[in-house]
């Protein structure tokens, strides 16, 4: 495992917050106990590599949720690079900006998080010899908001939203595909429609989305009225609806409808080449 930060100093256009970065445990009413992050003001990737016997060249940077206000780091982060990496795919964890920062405007995402998404696909692009990654299978994974996260990235690459650093920046921020689960900020509050700030350019890449009905956090909605916007755009997409299964599933295999979403997703990544099940 490696960590990294994201930044060589200043993290462009942050406001800052108050506070060293903390660790607590959160009582989650979907899923008990599980460890959170906030407070972080120095963006970084943990990376996670696949033993090389392994390993099949593709790699997903993981986007964990918390509405923009903390990281479910164990859930989302820690055992979805778990996952991957026993799949022969790299899992690296995106440890971005939260909670909001003073003067963020409220009901919309922060701007923040979307420059260390972006920065966090090009260094793990300019690190893909290294790392043993094919720079043509980098992909995003987000839960919650921060499947929202992924979306913004993989459609925003077009517009880079700081000034370019150094040579990082000139590798692509643009991921190959996006994986979104139970994503919030995708739908307007008062229509169904896509939110006024999402847009999708052509080159929006293939897009991945699950959900549960029950979904009391995130209604489901969000992944609906996503994936009808992307298919008439043209995007290759897949969705997912459980009629069970609430928020927060993360990755994990249980008795819930959505346990079974991980693999679907490898198998639609397998269909369109992006990936290929190690042998053995």
């Amino acid at each position: 495992m490696t960590v990294m930060e994201l930044w060589p100093g200043q993290v462009p256009g942050d406001a800052g917050i108050d506070g060293e970065e903390k660790r607590r445990i959160h009582d989650s009413r979907f899923v008990g106990n599980t460890l959170l992050i906030t407070n972080v003001s120095r963006p970084s990737l943990t990376v996670h590599l696949p033993p090389q016997e392994k390993n099949t060249g593709t790699a997903m940077l993981i986007c964990p949720g918390g509405g923009y206000w903390d990281l479910f780091w164990e859930l989302e982060g820690e055992e979805v690079a778990a996952w991957l990496t026993s799949r022969g795919i790299a899992g690296i964890i995106l440890k971005y900006r939260v909670p909001r920062r003073p003067g963020d405007a409220k009901g919309v995402p922060p701007a923040g998080p979307l420059s260390d998404a972006q920065r966090a696909v090009s260094i793990v692009r300019s690190h893909a010899t290294e790392w043993r990654i094919d720079p043509g299978r980098i992909g995003m994974v987000g839960f919650s908001a921060g499947g929202h996260l992924a979306l913004a990235t993989a459609t925003g690459s077009g517009d880079r939203s700081y000034p370019e650093i150094d040579a990082v920046d000139t590798a692509s921020c643009r991921p190959d595909f996006a994986v979104l689960c139970y994503s919030g900020y995708l739908k307007d509050a008062d229509c169904d429609r896509i939110s006024d700030g999402i847009h999708i350019p052509a080159d929006t890449p293939p897009v991945f989305l699950t959900h549960a009905g029950d979904d009391s956090e995130s209604e489901v909605a969000h992944s609906v009225i996503m994936y009808l916007a992307l298919h008439r755009a043209g995007i290759p997409t897949e969705l997912h609806v459980y009629a069970t299964g609430e928020h927060d599933f993360g990755v994990r295999r249980n008795e819930k409808l959505p346990s079974s979403w991980p693999q679907l997703c490898l198998n639609w990544l397998g269909s369109l080449d992006l990936y290929s099940a190690p042998q053995g």
